[in-house]
């Protein structure tokens, strides 16, 4: 994400940070859907399990497909944006911290009803040093240079330096103990190190009779356990897979995407590095992200394609986001110049095929009961690359004839459940006493913690056929009490008999 010189902070009135809700019980059963009935005495009737239509993934979901350098852009559609920060412009003292530059920004993302992935960096070629003024004053070594037409401006850190290691230990706590289960926040990547923050420092790293700038193994392990342990909800990511991060509950960003990405002969592509890491199955636990590199950006959607920029590399988009697993990646190209309508489907194709992709394809709607408790389930595959890394629930809600809602809750059931090419099960009880007479359509939605924040659509034919962000599910008829009685009854794997507990998959109102 380096290629493209830009500052991210950007500015908007304060808004409160909503914290990621806790998690709620596991999910009622796993694996494929089986079929359930739930039998109705009187004129209620027979439910069952229905199949729904499938449809292609949304053109826009939370937390994955492409993502822009932070701003409003109408070209492409983008439920992220990325920002990158300076350490100066936060930290003011050995442990003083004015956090409005980033709360400025985070707010105004979230203004447009996305989260950020940002990373903080204390050298930025071409950008003033982000090292703390106070540091500097103190006589922290550097290193000047003029690689990557940064021309002196920014200065390489002694990153070995006693004083220096305390104050990112300091910072990393700080910026955890702030903003950890932040629901403006999606990711956080364990910069700081390095050109960037992206933990290199070629072509000063020893090669070739250069000086080698990079911190040694033991610092860089101390910043890593800094990182995980400030961060117990929030998802990371550092940019090199190494056996020394392997086992930390971190995932990665390939900042070359579809040029340097593939396993190959040359030993050095992201995915030769998961390989000797021993990391190729990290993704099914932790994120995999990074940038699709800018040069392909304009061309690699285009009939004609892009020529390959170098020995190896191979502008193979499917290819690497099989290898990988990503699920989102930086493509500014996409928002700020826009594709062509030529290109555009198939960017789109490449933006919507990142990351998880949710698809219900059962759903256990009584067709009419008394105002009592009803047994509901929902079946959902996830067809998607990759799971999804956060513990956000179903929300079920019954709307009237005229859209509202009557009726809301928020189901123990979670995506995050499901792998990716797997399938789950999940059935509950909704108490629907006091629901007045009248015919309802059952909807659902995985809710985003973000106030405002874009729902996950599911991959079906009737996501937002009732209401925008909701599946429709089914309708149920309420009868009056006098009218009509009912009573569950579980059929296999289903939940609705005993009283109407439910151990596994209740739910809880709203």
């Amino acid at each position: 994400m380096r290629r493209t010189a830009r500052n991210t902070i950007v500015g908007v009135a304060a808004a409160a940070a909503l914290a990621i809700p806790a998690l709620f019980a596991a999910p009622a059963t796993a694996g494929t859907s089986t079929a359930a009935t739930t039998h109705a005495s009187g004129s209620t009737g027979t439910a069952s399990w229905t199949s729904l239509a499938a449809a292609g993934e949304p053109d826009v979901n939370p937390l994955k497909g492409f993502i822009p350098f932070a701003g409003s852009y109408t070209a492409f559609p983008y439920s992220m944006e990325w920002a990158y920060f300076p350490v100066n412009a936060v930290m003011t003292g050995p442990d003083t911290f004015d956090w409005s530059a980033l709360d400025t920004a985070l707010n105004a993302i979230a203004a447009r009803g996305h989260q950020t992935a940002f990373r903080f960096y204390l050298d930025y070629p071409g950008q003033p040093s982000g090292v703390p003024q106070y540091l500097l004053d103190g006589g922290l070594a550097t290193h000047s240079y003029d690689d990557y037409d940064n021309n002196g401006v920014s200065v390489s850190p002694d990153y070995d330096d006693p004083n220096l290691r305390t104050a990112i230990d300091h910072f990393v706590a700080a910026l955890g103990q702030r903003y950890d289960g932040d629901a403006r926040v999606g990711f956080v990547q364990a910069g700081l190190i390095g050109f960037w923050g992206e933990w290199h420092t070629y072509p000063y790293n020893g090669d070739g009779g250069q000086p080698n700038w990079m911190p040694s193994d033991a610092t860089q392990l101390e910043v890593l356990t800094d990182f995980t342990d400030a961060f117990h909800t929030t998802k990371l990511m550092v940019r090199n897979p190494t056996t020394m991060n392997a086992s930390l509950p971190i995932g990665y960003h390939d900042d070359s995407f579809a040029l340097e990405t593939k396993t190959s002969s040359l030993g050095w592509h992201f995915m030769d590095n998961m390989v000797a890491a021993g990391a190729t199955d990290k993704w099914k636990t932790e994120p995999i992200a990074g940038e699709l590199r800018p040069e392909l950006q304009p061309c690699l959607f285009s009939a004609a394609g892009c020529p390959v920029l170098e020995d190896g590399g191979d502008n193979d988009f499917a290819g690497s986001a099989d290898q990988t697993h990503a699920s989102w990646l930086m493509d500014h190209y996409a928002f700020e110049t826009g594709y062509s309508a030529a290109d555009k489907p198939a960017a789109l194709a490449a933006s919507t095929s990142l990351g998880y992709s949710f698809r219900a394809t059962q759903a256990l709607v009584p067709s009419s009961t008394a105002p009592t408790t009803v047994s509901v389930g929902l079946s959902v595959a996830n067809v998607g690359r990759a799971p999804f890394y956060y513990d956000w629930p179903i929300t079920l809600s019954y709307l009237n004839a005229s859209g509202a809602a009557v009726k809301t809750v928020t189901t123990s059931w979670h995506v995050s459940d499901i792998a990716s090419g797997a399938s789950t099960q999940f059935t509950g009880s909704v108490d629907l006493t006091g629901v007045a007479p009248g015919t309802y359509t059952l909807v659902a939605q995985v809710t985003n913690p973000l106030a405002g924040g874009l729902p996950i659509r599911f991959a079906n034919a009737a996501q937002d056929a009732t209401k925008a962000g909701w599946l429709t599910l089914g309708t149920t008829t309420v009868h009056s009490a006098s009218t009509a009685s009912w009573h569950g009854h579980g059929g296999p794997g289903g939940h609705g008999g005993h009283g109407g507990q439910c151990p596994r998959g209740g739910l809880r109102a709203v």
